[in-house]
């Protein structure tokens, strides 16, 4: 009986864990700040989100960045997802870059703001 009650038990919490949806929350940032013609890298961290499945992608000029990296998934107490990407860039007066975030058939684009 106690294994019965143990395994409905944590059915109905993966259950919730499961049904529970959260929206990515987005930074799109650099390692340092932004000087035009300096070498820097461009981060897009996503935090909080659920479920786990996400594609993110850094854009130059709306095209995918094709020498991004990305961190391993991870997660917290909560069962809410972290994620970043990456990216050695030379930013320019002429470009621009951004993160592109899909999460449960949403598509968002976060745009950097380097402040130059």
């Amino acid at each position: 009986m106690k294994i019965t009650f143990c395994a409905v038990a944590v059915a109905l919490l993966l259950c919730t864990v499961e049904s529970k949806e959260s929206v990515p929350k987005v930074q799109v940032y650099s390692s340092k700040p932004a000087e035009l013609g300096e070498a820097n890298t461009l981060i897009c961290l996503v935090q909080a989100f659920h479920p786990p499945e996400i594609t993110i992608e850094l854009l130059k000029d709306g095209a995918v960045l094709p020498n991004a990296n990305q961190t391993d998934l991870s997660f917290d107490k909560t069962w809410h997802f972290h994620l970043s990407k990456f990216a050695d860039i030379t930013p320019s007066k002429e470009e621009s870059y951004a993160c592109q975030v899909t999460h449960i058939g949403k598509r968002t684009v976060h745009a950097w703001e380097p402040n130059m």
